[in-house]
């Protein structure tokens, strides 16, 4: 009985507000049309091929709205939901001939008993009757067609030929598959043979046809076999709705690489389309993207290379054209793009009440395979090299080797974690008036199943793509915490600031302040910034927090990124970490060594103390000293070494 509703078209009219019944109807029916009320209903019925009708019970006047559906058609299944029946409802639902009063505390196998011998029946009829002449008239947007049990067209209407490009002429006579795209999977027609010939069931599905002329087009098909009083075949009646233009251009685009020898492919994204769609409106950013899809070609210095436009989604455009063409230009193709590029950059799109500066950036490939591949990671190539235009081939080669590399990488990081493997390095930090170590860095290190030392730099970002770098983290901490009690200097651990956010990395960081509350003041936490934090309230409740607790806050890599003035009115640091590409450039670049000596100026004002990062050489030292720098870290002083005492957290001590 599956396929049988799959035929049918189903209104459903009220609120039905927590239906069991409405649930059990619409995961039935695949063809569903709502009604708010009878009104809306009876205007629906007026313009469509309806075969079921379920109305709610609180709907007004519906036994009088029943009355009318059956003066427009009496054909028409009409089923009631209700939560409870009375006398009257009984009486009248007699008098207007319900098909079925369907409660909702039924049973899913009480309501499929209820309807299924209504349902059955009324199919029966329908196809004995053959309605596809029906069809033909009501509905102009259907393509329909039969065939003999041999597959050979013994009817089309008009819709077909229109459609097919074919005369009916043509086509009476012909096998069906002379509108079969021959590139369409055989597995698809083994399937629909089996469903038609062996089990005498309705097949539904989209299948890809050709006309005449050559062009596809898609279409939403459902082939109905047609039987005698012995169940033999009759004929088969086949009905269509061509979806061509409701098909996922990616699919279109994807079957005309396929089909084509050797394309040109060029993937157009909006620049910053994601901060887009924070300024605008849904409504408005489709307008946005449909008024400059349709514009693209005519931006392009050389008009017969591309003929069409793909809407690929989230602000990306495709442009397909045949290889040969090009090549008939006798252009240079990166040229040609770079021209398009910045035509498109300096134009104004102007919408209904305001004008739109769009900035687009662009990749290319070229060839028979992998094309939509290597253009959609050379988007992300081109991105991450702040290129306008990229030029692809072979770009997913190289993204599935980065997926390699990264694997092998996920895998080492597994492996040290099940291992106690992930260690913690120290590197000392110096106070510049007494040249003495007053605190440590606990820095990660990763030591592979060959004991060598693998640098955060080599694994780190792979982590906190993979989900790891919470675990990471975590085992960090436990490192960290674990040598406090034995070591002679504060020590400040890296948090980031979306590992803040999490909850469980605050209740294990609160659990080992707690276990080593006597060492609280020796903690310093150096935040991490980062453009993914969602929540800064959390975070500044964290900081208010472990300060009550004697935890000491350093703001990490002050001077570039994302640390801010204002970030430090919010957090009230007790030291400022100055980044590295400040100090390093401090002997020869007037920018760094100024800013650095703002930050020290202000930092004083504030009671905060400072300390310099990369303090590679005497010299640099020296001019730290003399701007008033509080501490200096880097290899002049010390490099990172697992200190000697230092228990760190081993299998023994789970």
């Amino acid at each position: 009985m599956t396929n049988c509703y799959e035929c049918l078209f189903l209104v459903t009219v009220g609120d039905f507000e927590g239906s069991n019944v409405k649930s059990f109807f619409t995961d039935k029916f695949k063809n569903v049309i709502s009604a708010k009320n009878s009104k809306e209903a009876i205007e629906v019925i007026t313009n469509n091929h309806i075969d079921v009708i379920l109305f709610d019970s609180k709907l007004t006047n519906s036994f009088e709205f029943i009355e009318n559906v059956k003066k427009l058609n009496n054909k028409i299944l009409t089923f009631l939901a209700t939560s409870s029946v009375s006398n009257e409802d009984l009486v009248n639902s007699i008098n207007v001939k319900l098909d079925g009063y369907l409660l909702e505390n039924y049973s899913n196998d009480e309501l499929l008993k209820i309807i299924n011998k209504n349902i059955s029946n009324y199919v029966q009829n329908k196809e004995n009757k053959f309605f596809c002449t029906y069809f033909d008239i009501v509905n102009e947007n259907i393509i329909i067609s039969k065939t003999n049990p041999m597959g050979v067209i013994t009817y089309v209407n008009d819709k077909f030929c229109e459609n097919s490009g074919y005369t009916k002429a043509e086509l009476l006579g012909k096998n069906h598959n002379i509108a079969r795209h021959p590139d369409t999977n055989k597995s698809i027609y083994t399937e629909l043979w089996d469903t038609l010939k062996i089990k005498k069931e309705t097949w539904s599905g989209v299948l890809k046809n050709i006309a005449k002329d050559g062009k596809r087009y898609y279409a939403k098909t459902m082939i109905m076999p047609i039987l005698d009083k012995n169940k033999n075949i009759i004929e088969y009646i086949s009905f269509c709705i061509n979806i061509t233009h409701m098909m996922n251009d990616k699919k279109q685009l994807l079957d005309e690489i396929d089909n084509n020898e050797l394309s040109i492919l060029a993937l157009v994204e909006i620049e910053d389309y994601q901060i887009m769609k924070k300024f605008y409106n849904d409504g408005t950013i489709q307008k946005i993207e449909k008024k400059l899809g349709n514009s693209l070609l005519s931006h392009f210095p050389q008009k017969n290379i591309f003929e069409k436009v793909y809407f690929v989604g989230e602000g990306r455009y495709a442009l397909l054209g045949s290889f040969f063409n090009y090549i008939n230009t006798q252009k240079n193709l990166k040229e040609v793009l770079s021209q398009f590029v910045s035509n498109v950059n300096k134009s104004i799109l102007m919408m209904d009440d305001f004008e739109c500066e769009l900035n687009v950036i662009l990749s290319f490939s070229y060839g028979k395979y992998l094309l939509f591949e290597d253009a959609s990671h050379g988007l992300i190539e081109a991105i991450s090299k702040n290129k306008a235009i990229h030029s692809s081939n072979d770009a997913s080669i190289r993204m599935e080797n980065n997926i390699k590399t990264n694997s092998n990488i996920i895998k080492k990081i597994k492996i040290a974690l099940d291992n106690y493997k992930i260690v913690s390095y120290f590197q000392p930090i110096i106070n510049n008036k007494t040249k003495k170590i007053e605190k440590h860095e606990s820095l990660v290190r990763l030591i592979d199943e060959d004991d060598k030392i693998i640098f955060p730099f080599h694994f780190l970002n792979v982590a906190k793509e993979g989900n790891y770098y919470s675990k990471i983290t975590h085992r960090i901490l436990e490192n960290t915490f674990n040598i406090v009690s034995k070591i002679n200097t504060d020590v400040s651990i890296n948090l980031s600031m979306v590992n803040i956010e999490k909850v469980e990395t605050r209740e294990i960081l609160f659990e080992l302040l707690h276990k080593y509350k006597d060492y609280n003041n020796k903690i310093i936490f150096e935040l991490l910034e980062s453009e993914r934090v969602k929540d800064f309230n959390t975070i500044e409740v964290f900081i208010r927090d472990v300060k009550k607790l004697g935890v000491r806050i350093a703001i990490d890599d002050f001077g570039t990124g994302y640390s801010n003035f204002e970030r430090l009115m919010k957090f009230k640091p007790d030291i400022i970490k100055i980044d590295g590409s400040l100090i390093k450039n401090i002997e020869h670049d007037s920018f760094s060594k100024n800013l650095v000596e703002t930050i020290s100026i202000f930092a004083k004002k504030q009671n905060i103390k400072t300390v310099a990062e990369f303090v590679e050489t005497e010299n640099i030292y020296n001019i730290l000293t003399d701007m008033g720098i509080d501490y200096s870290q880097g290899y002049y002083f010390g490099r990172p070494e697992k200190l000697n005492f230092s228990e760190q957290l081993t299998e023994q001590v789970k």
